[in-house]
């Protein structure tokens, strides 16, 4: 299993020279939840945008390396705004695959409970899930990509 870090709130960290919050160019989020898990997964930096930022050729580059990975199961973590376009992008080029997109509508940095539990979910479902396909892990729900959307309107994922 490869987790792909891409940015998004879930990584965001308060700049203090800047005085607003930003995504680093690291995984210490990420980095500091695996270290309570009991087995080893692989971790790999692929971008640091928040997903607003994110364009059709960042897609591209994440994709690239799902297909030129020996895994066949996925963690992406990504911003939670433009998730679902991720997600329709995966679908429509990977059949032979368990990709999972999860996110955190608050900052790990901020508070940690939302990110740990979403992550911790995509990982044991991953884990789990043999029947391949393009999944969204948050607050509480994995579900194909098409069944789970975020809800501007009050901040929650909902199903559809």
């Amino acid at each position: 299993m490869l987790i792909l870090n891409t940015g998004g709130t879930f990584n965001k960290r308060y700049e203090p020279l800047k005085g607003k919050m930003e995504v680093p160019f690291d995984n210490v989020a990420i980095e500091k939840i695996l270290e309570k898990f009991t087995y080893e997964v692989e971790l790999a930096g692929v971008m640091y945008k928040d997903s607003l930022d994110m364009e059709m050729e960042d897609r591209k580059i994440i994709a690239k390396i799902i297909a030129a990975s020996k895994d066949t199961h996925f963690i992406v973590v990504h911003g939670t705004d433009t998730m679902e376009i991720t997600a329709k992008f995966f679908a429509e080029i990977f059949v032979d695959r368990v990709i999972i997109l999860t996110g955190a509508m608050v900052p790990f940095e901020v508070d940690p409970i939302e990110a740990t539990a979403n992550l911790s979910m995509a990982l044991g479902y991953a884990k789990a899930q043999k029947e391949q396909g393009i999944y969204i892990a948050m607050q509480g729900s994995v579900e194909k990509y098409d069944k789970l959307q975020k809800n501007r309107k009050i901040g929650k994922f909902e199903f559809v």
